[in-house]
């Protein structure tokens, strides 16, 4: 039996490294393959019609270029980890490891997260601590097994991208599925004419009718995959969610909330494509905050909170009396609450607030 040690292990993580790379390899090549087939076979080769060689030899190219631009920014975009301010300090990590696990560990914790903008807590209502990277988890953040890090707004780990698609990508993930959507269903409707000439013997026994046919095949079926995994993600963006978060609502101190980050339609958008429209078609980097810390609107009543007299509107009602975490919010992200139709921080009551940033019930629960 072969000894097991450093060597082997780290061995093993090489060909995992490697065999990441496979869908990315296996899509790299039916993209070129699709460039061949689509430029030279049919266009070049097949097309009688000048004009309609070159209208659909600009279209292609432009969708081509856009489609590897957003799947190159999805792939080499680096996700984003937490900040230092997240990590616990030499000391806290100290008495973590010599205390056991109760109600010192959940001092520390406390202590340790009560300045920092974080409003969600673990089912069980405690501070979300990662055992692995030893710190606080931000807000939507998540660790990923395969990455083996702690990921800013992370939505799911892409095995057609190799990488966490998460607060820093985002953008370039939803624009790679518009585009490579687009792409493919143009590629099917140009294409359409020429595979009912090769069932019906129009086109000459040549290479390329074959070429034809294929590209049709798989244009069409990624099409049907692509428009249901688009119009899936556009669905999370309209409604603020990640893909995480529509399978498990996150939790706040008031309890399990699915709408909390929603702040409208709207806003909801803005938050990944920035405010600058001039830039939401390109894949470039727009999304509004830090990944640290996002808006949040809680649609519940916090039990901290006092109750809303009898008479007066609902909080569901009236965005107003929404009820805000005391947990101050990045300045990158505050405009978003400042301007018309927001939710805004109650300051009526400041020491109220103050005494709902901390909770004696809460315990801790490692998550990894």
């Amino acid at each position: 039996m072969a000894p097991s040690g450093p060597g082997s292990s780290s061995a093993r993580r090489r060909c995992r490294r490697v065999l990441y790379w496979i869908p990315v390899v296996f899509i790299s090549l039916l993209l070129g393959w699709s460039y061949y087939a689509y430029a030279i076979q049919l266009c070049i080769v097949s097309m009688e019609n000048t004009g309609e060689q070159v209208v659909c030899l600009m279209a292609y190219h432009l969708l081509f270029a856009m489609f590897v631009w957003s799947y190159w920014k999805t792939i080499f975009t680096l996700p984003m980890n937490p900040s230092k301010e997240f990590h616990l300090s030499y000391a806290e990590k100290e008495l973590l490891e010599r205390e056991p696990r109760g109600e010192a560990h959940q001092e520390v914790l406390r202590r340790a997260a009560k300045d920092l903008p974080i409003y969600t807590r673990t089912m069980s209502g405690a501070i979300r601590y990662c055992d692995r990277c030893q710190l606080i988890k931000p807000d939507r953040c998540h660790h990923c097994s395969v990455c083996d890090k702690c990921i800013l707004k992370m939505d799911h780990h892409c095995p057609w991208v190799n990488n966490c698609v998460g607060f820093s990508n985002y953008k370039f993930f939803l624009l790679f599925l518009a585009y490579s959507l687009l792409y493919c269903l143009f590629i099917a409707a140009t294409d359409l004419q020429y595979f009912i000439k090769f069932w019906t013997n129009g086109l000459p026994d040549t290479q390329a009718k074959f070429h034809i046919m294929f590209l049709f095949f798989a244009a069409a079926m990624f099409s049907v995959s692509l428009s249901s995994l688009f119009g899936y993600h556009c669905w999370l963006v309209s409604k603020n969610k990640s893909t995480l978060e529509a399978f498990r609502s996150p939790v706040f101190r008031h309890g399990t909330d699915k709408n909390g980050f929603s702040l409208g339609f709207s806003k909801n958008m803005r938050q990944v494509f920035g405010d600058e429209k001039k830039y939401w078609l390109l894949p470039i980097f727009s999304s509004l905050g830090d990944g640290c810390s996002f808006p949040t609107c809680l649609v519940n009543q916090d039990p901290e909170q006092p109750s809303t007299p009898a008479g007066l509107n609902s909080t569901a009602k009236n965005p107003e009396n929404h009820q805000f975490p005391a947990k101050p919010l990045r300045e990158s992200q505050s405009h978003l609450l400042t301007d018309s139709q927001s939710w805004t921080e109650s300051s009526t009551n400041p020491g109220k607030c103050k005494t709902g940033m901390s909770n004696p019930a809460l315990t801790m629960e490692n998550e990894t």
